[in-house]
């Protein structure tokens, strides 16, 4: 007698273990990953480094000490995996992130820092003996003694006032620490030495969480590459230029600037000849596309890809050779890894997503880490010439313990007549014969895309295996489909979008499998504002229920959250210059209309969509007589992280469709 697999529910997420950042050894033989394991009992994960052989076997755990051990890399010879971690050790526990070392063939971790603001990211010399670090420190102050002292003052201090007259002071989800920036360090390995790279210039790295990919150390090891803003006031929006150091005589050139270009997250070729980078033309419009770019030394740079319809992410890396960089893109809600030739300026499928979440090269070994809809990330290593190798099989037992339902891509027509891609992913064991209801995730962005990829937060198949068929349209303005479509919706958000959501639903209600009176719509963020769009646009009826988490409400009251200087670009003024614009494209103008139950979730930790946004929405609903449900989180963001603070969402989530879904059969 064989035994029915469950459907995947929120439970069964968490127990998945998550792989992360990965980094392939110098000679192409070994890589780290990061893995993240959580307990729903605790509340709480751990992330642990982990040793793959890229020629196969079974993966070894490599670190277990620590909590948050994360940003592995390898040293130039091969003999030392540096990463960051807060442990105790010695009898000192680490207050902020330091620098520990550890062989590849296991023993303990050694730290190798001791600097009291804490390390963000990190990048090995190429002579192996010194590590260029990030950090935040006070930038009137000089030497370490004087950082130590006032980190101390600071940490101790009573008061919890946060004074700034800055543009920019917060991200996400955190304050910028005050009165602080980020500079760039470098440690001696040998005795612990820390040198400001920065300190009484007026030079500082990126605010928004800079990290390891915004600066790069020449082969030579005497200069280092860095993004820049060089306007005297920060913001998130500036244009950034390109910074060389010389570390000999710490001399700064500007070798790349122009006020209507962006530029970002230089990498040295491997013969030191050429800075390859990412080039943004955000003078012409904000949306346009990051291209691969290069700048021969002493010379001028170009755009690389500004004829191919994609937008390049970044990291960048460069073959050995000097002649081929690769990186990944998105196509049609797929990430794929590219291989793109400098001399022929084209682009070559290196290994197709599902989304690539992460790649390295080396030594003629390409490594990726990739998710799909039906999958967590998986790790492969790829040589030429030869089929893509499973370094892992973290999750294979558990993903097999359940039954997914099948995923399937179609094509609507939307607005403007043009073709528009709609996921479907279906209940497990799916009958074509029966009624089944509908639920619309949309996704957020809205420059982003609902993409072929496996979901901690708003998971397909957790929401499938309720017996949904979820669908997932990337309407215009979604990425991944070329820069008109992407551009489309500027300065009028809300009505092509509408259109092709809507499109998708008439093409829905036309399938013999499909209840007409049991379609409800869901999303989050961008995805949370058109939910809030729909209900007062679209007719009461239609959807018999809505799920807004962290949606947009009031665009004039959104100017508290942390990219108000995208507003005016986004929405095609300031609110205080055309008023009437900025009301026509916000859900709150239209509250009159709304009528449809809906359930707002926020966390008040969210800068991005400020938590006033959902209670303004919720409040608005409660006080026009709405059917409405609040869900509201403190200790919570954009996203909800803690374990049973998701299981409590979908818990939420579910019981207000199933209150709702009142021509259920047999209820």
């Amino acid at each position: 007698m064989t035994t029915k697999r469950p459907a995947l529910t929120v439970e069964d997420l968490w127990k998945f273990e998550r792989v992360g950042g990965i980094a392939l050894s110098p000679d192409g033989a070994q890589a780290v990953c990061t893995v993240s394991r959580f307990s729903m009992d605790e509340n709480k994960g751990s992330t642990s480094l982990w040793l793959l052989n890229t020629f196969g076997g079974g993966p070894r755990r490599l670190t277990s000490c620590g909590e948050k051990d994360g940003h592995a890399a390898w040293s130039p010879m091969g003999e030392a995996i540096a990463f960051t971690a807060k442990r105790e050790q010695q009898g000192k526990a680490d207050d902020t992130p330091q620098l520990y070392v550890i062989a590849p063939d296991g023993g303990e971790a050694r730290r190798i820092s001791d600097f009291a603001p804490g390390i963000e990211a990190f990048k090995w010399f190429p002579d192996g003996k010194r590590i260029a670090f990030v950090a935040w420190v006070w930038p009137e102050l000089k030497g370490t003694k004087e950082q130590v002292k006032q980190h101390k003052a600071f940490k101790e201090r009573k008061e919890t006032g946060y004074a700034t007259s800055e543009a920019q002071y917060r991200f996400w989800d955190h304050h910028l620490p005050m009165g602080r920036v980020a500079h760039l360090h470098v440690l001696d390995v040998a005795s612990g030495r820390v040198t400001d790279l920065f300190e009484g210039t007026p030079y500082e790295l990126p605010r928004a969480e800079p990290d390891a990919d915004g600066f790069d150390i020449a082969p030579d090891g005497r200069h280092i590459a860095f993004a820049f803003d060089p306007q005297p006031q920060k913001r998130l929006d500036n244009p950034k230029a390109l910074v060389e150091l010389r570390l000999r005589g710490l001399a700064f050139e500007t070798v790349a600037v122009d006020k209507a270009w962006d530029f970002d997250d230089p990498r040295y070729s491997p013969d030191g000849t050429h800075i390859a980078f990412a080039a943004s033309h955000i003078g012409k419009k904000h949306t346009m596309p990051a291209h691969a770019a290069v700048l021969a030394r002493g010379d001028h740079w170009h755009a690389l890809s500004a004829e191919w319809d994609h937008s390049v992410n970044t990291p960048l890396r460069w073959s050995a050779d000097s002649r081929t960089l690769f990186f990944t893109a998105e196509d049609r809600g797929r990430c794929n890894l590219y291989r793109f030739d400098i001399d022929k300026r084209s682009a070559t499928l290196e290994v197709q997503g599902g989304w690539v979440q992460g790649f390295d090269v080396a030594s003629g070994v390409v490594l990726t880490v990739a998710d799909a809809m039906s999958h967590p990330a998986r790790v492969h290593a790829q040589r030429d010439g030869q089929a893509p190798q499973r370094l892992e099989r973290f999750n294979e037992a558990l993903l097999a313990k359940h039954r997914l339902g099948a995923v399937e891509e179609v094509s609507v027509t939307g607005a403007n007549g043009d073709a528009v891609q709609m996921w479907l992913v279906y209940p497990p064991g799916f009958d074509k014969k029966k009624k089944h209801a509908v639920m619309h995730s949309i996704h957020g962005g809205p420059h982003a895309a609902a993409g072929d990829t496996f979901h901690y937060r708003w998971n397909n198949h957790v929401f499938a295996g309720q017996g949904y068929v979820v669908a997932c349209v990337n309407y215009h303005g979604s990425s991944g489909f070329g820069f008109a479509f992407l551009d489309s919706i500027t300065h009028r958000w809300g009505e092509l979008e509408l259109q092709d959501v809507e499109a998708g639903t008439d093409w829905l209600r036309k399938q013999p499998w499909v209840d007409k009176q049991r379609v409800f719509a869901t999303g989050g963020s961008y995805g949370g504002f058109m939910v809030a769009w729909m209900n007062g646009h679209v007719k009461p009826g239609r959807y018999q229920a809505y799920v807004c988490h962290a949606g947009c409400f009031d665009w004039t009251a959104m100017f508290s959250d942390d990219a108000y200087t995208w507003h005016a670009k986004e929405l095609g003024a300031w609110y205080w210059e055309d008023s009437a614009k900025i009301s026509a494209q916000s859900p709150s103008t239209f509250a009159g209309s709304m009528r449809t139950p809906t359930l707002v979730i926020h966390g008040a930790l969210d800068y991005r969509v400020p938590d006033q946004q959902g209670l303004a929405y919720y409040n608005t609903l409660k006080a026009r007589g709405v059917d409405a449900r609040l869900l509201w989180f403190p200790d919570e963001n954009h996203w909800i992280l803690k374990p049973r603070n998701s299981k409590l969402w979908f818990s939420e989530f579910f019981g207000w469709l199933k209150q709702h879904d009142v021509h259920k059969a047999g209820s």
